[in-house]
């Protein structure tokens, strides 16, 4: 038996999260790595037999306690919320890169219940380049058995705040193994309780993930225990439907309960997870290539359809004649909505008044209807992108300093450059030099005001551009250290423009500098904003096409850029990354 070695690292927050390590048996040190993540209430001791049973000598093996969970800190069975937990994930893959010299792309994530919901998630929304994905069991829809217990669950926490509630589950509905059984009801370390927020994430989560398994493309194997009395198989199969992946594999076994991979016979499953790992390990890692998403593919099928307007006269077509109708009238009262149907929604004035953050309009009805327009979940997870980008903006020209090289930034359409102003024009991470460009008019005169007003005139400057003339961002002086490019792409369906747009950065960026970019892999209002809002170019309707996490990472590394860290919102909606500049 190999032993283990106790060990922590530090997530994204600086706690301190347990894990156990055990080194591969071969002559030589392992360059590949499996990692472990356990069920829901569990640990990572409830994993260490599969280090052994599934007999891959020459394989490192890593397993954590999850926050909340077994010897990691926190309350037991809760965290900052379910998205922590997938942070945390990403976290620990990091760690593992920089402590074991394993890279992602020679990793397989083994997961089990919950765990597997925070492994799909990470993938979904992270996009890393990873070997395969085993699922066992994943817990994309929990048999709560008590009617209306969700939305109960989430008004009781609108009331009360966070709460805690105890796991039903008997250990006997998890596992015919009489052994394993005892020990979960001796366990000291399972954690019964599981707090309301990280439940209901979970949920919010999985509901994403499962509608948007398109979006995943590494190899899978999906394990589904035949008599689960814990989590519902249907969500487990509509994944595995739509997953993009162009290796999947689901095994289906018959009587298996929860604990899928502690069940009493589990040597077959075993081996077929073996022989799954043996044969991605033996073949040069897969990827499928989202390049040419803009031309086939379900987000191109998505946003054609979204382009395609109603029947005329039809429900649909009424339905959103009133919606417009409703946003036309509260732009007689918010300043917000007259601002959108004045400039467009997805304008550079627009953006600058969403940061801002200020409910204006007539009187006090005004306020509320601005208000309740600035709280909309597409806005909030623009706010959240505004901290995260200068979040990594403050990063980056930490990284830039470390290694001597100054601070130049090029903004290739800044709208009004607030985010990049307010965190480099000022404080102790100032810049030596910022260039904001953009090709509206208005957005350089207001860019110039703002400039003035936040005392950054001596080392800033505005000026008109056009972001997708590669030839024209090559030439900008002085050439930039640290290149910014956020919510433009998203607004615009070619990967041919966008990639011409990143090679023309690519050329002004030296090897060792930096470029940080948005996405926008998803949002839950898509047919609100194509059917209702319009845009900045000519009060056309305003039709987005996504772009996953993977496609728009696939078109930075194309054009020379190697991603280094990634931030994403509470809700799935807004990532912002980081990539340095290769050679």
């Amino acid at each position: 038996m190999r032993q283990a070695q106790e060990r922590e690292f530090h997530s994204f927050d600086q706690v301190p999260l347990f894990y156990r390590y055990w080194a591969g048996t071969t002559a030589t040190p392992a360059t590949r790595a499996i990692v472990l993540l356990h069920r829901g209430h569990e640990h990572s001791g409830r994993v260490t037999h599969l280090v052994d049973e599934l007999d891959l000598p020459d394989t490192a093996f890593f397993a954590w306690d999850a926050r909340g969970n077994g010897r990691s800190p926190g309350a037991r069975g809760d965290a900052p919320g379910f998205p922590a937990l997938v942070r945390d994930l990403d976290s620990f893959i990091a760690h593992i890169g920089a402590e074991h010299g394993i890279a992602v792309e020679d990793i397989v994530v083994i997961a089990q219940s919950v765990g597997a919901v925070v492994a799909a998630t990470w993938v979904h929304d992270y996009a890393p380049r990873l070997r395969a994905l085993v699922m066992a069991s994943p817990a994309f829809k929990v048999k709560l058995y008590v009617p209306f217990a969700r939305p109960g669950l989430a008004l009781m926490q609108k009331l009360r705040g966070n709460f805690f509630v105890n796991s039903y589950v008997k250990p006997q509905w998890l596992t015919h193994d009489p052994a394993r059984v005892e020990s979960y009801r001796t366990d000291p370390l399972i954690t019964r309780p599981i707090s309301v927020r990280v439940l209901l994430g979970l949920y919010e989560a999985a509901d994403r993930i499962v509608a948007d398994a398109q979006a995943i493309s590494v190899p899978v194997q999906l394990l589904v225990s035949g008599s689960d009395f814990v989590v519902h198989r249907g969500p487990q199969d509509r994944f595995y439907e739509r997953l993009s992946s162009p290796i999947k594999e689901r095994v289906h076994l018959p009587g298996f309960f929860h604990d899928t991979l502690g069940e009493r016979d589990r040597a077959p499953a075993l081996a077929r997870i073996r022989s799954f790992i043996q044969a991605r390990f033996a073949e040069p890692l897969r990827e499928l290539s989202r390049r040419d998403a803009h031309r086939h593919g379900p987000t191109f099928e998505e946003s054609e359809i979204l382009a395609w307007p109603p029947e005329r006269n039809s429900l649909a077509d009424l339905r959103w004649r009133v919606v417009r109708g409703g946003l036309r009238f509260g732009g007689t009262l918010s300043e917000g909505i007259a601002l959108g149907l004045q400039t467009g929604f997805d304008s550079g004035s627009t953006l600058d008044y969403i940061y801002r953050n200020e409910a204006r309009g007539k009187g006090p009805l005004g306020r509320m209807v601005d208000r309740n327009y600035l709280d909309a979940i597409g806005w909030r997870g623009i706010r959240v992108r505004g901290q995260h980008l200068q979040e990594l903006l403050r990063d980056a020209a930490q990284r830039l300093r470390g290694q001597g090289t100054p601070v130049r930034v090029l903004d290739v359409a800044a709208g009004h450059g607030r985010y990049v102003l307010e965190a480099l024009g000022q404080g102790e991470q100032r810049a030596d030099r910022i260039v904001l460009r953009d090709f509206s008019d208005l957005n350089v005169t207001q860019g110039q005001a703002l400039i003035q007003r936040l005392g950054a005139a001596d080392i800033a400057r505005f000026e008109q551009g056009d972001a997708f003339d590669p030839a024209q961002l090559a030439k900008v002086d002085p050439a930039p250290t640290l290149a910014v490019v956020s919510g433009l792409y998203e607004l615009f369906p070619d990967n041919d423009a966008v990639l011409r747009s990143l090679q023309g950065i690519a050329a002004a960026v030296p090897v060792g500098g930096y470029l940080a970019y948005t996405g926008q892999p998803w949002h839950p209002q898509l047919e609100f904003i194509a059917r209702a809002l319009t845009s900045h170019r000519g009060g056309a309707a305003w039709v987005m096409r996504r772009r996953t996490q993977q496609e728009m990472d696939e078109l930075v590394r194309l054009a020379g850029f190697e991603k280094v860290a990634q931030r994403i919102d509470d809700f799935g909606i807004f990532t912002v990354s980081l990539a340095r500049r290769t050679a």
